[in-house]
């Protein structure tokens, strides 16, 4: 029995990924969210993990926006940063048994304001949705690791 709740741990906790540094300036903007005061650069990005990803720790990412850290985004968790309009390279990677690695280009317009971000089963998403989740009062900002 103890062998099987050590495999049950070990299991449970392999697919934890570790955190990179952030080098972007996450703690400069006000926390408290007004919709209205995005864009222009100024973008809001949430961790769109569903319930399936935290059950077995899939659901952190590590982001890097042109190569450089963002950090990692934890399920409920978002960050707002200062970006310059136009093309951006944003790679994310979770683990899931296998390192999940993907690379999207994000295209920020002066409308641009919310950004959801999602391991899958297979990769992970991004998604230019202008649009707080229906649950953003559970969500906290992302804490410097």
């Amino acid at each position: 029995m103890k062998f099987l709740t050590l495999l049950l741990f070990l299991f449970l906790t392999s697919c934890a990924l570790k955190a990179i540094p952030a080098n972007y300036d996450i703690n400069s903007f006000e926390k408290a969210i007004i919709p209205d005061d995005l864009g222009n650069g100024k973008v809001l990005i949430y961790s769109g993990a569903d319930w399936k990803h935290q059950i077995d720790n899939t659901a952190r990412l590590n982001v890097l926006i042109d190569n450089i850290a963002l950090g990692q985004v934890r399920p409920k968790e978002y960050v707002i940063i200062k970006l310059e309009l136009g093309v951006h390279k944003i790679s994310l990677k979770h683990i899931d048994l296998v390192n999940m690695r993907s690379e999207h280009e994000l295209i920020i317009e002066e409308n641009t304001k919310i950004i959801e971000i999602k391991p899958t089963i297979t990769s992970n998403k991004t998604t230019i949705t202008n649009e707080l989740p229906d649950d953003f009062n559970e969500f906290k900002y992302v804490i410097k690791r």
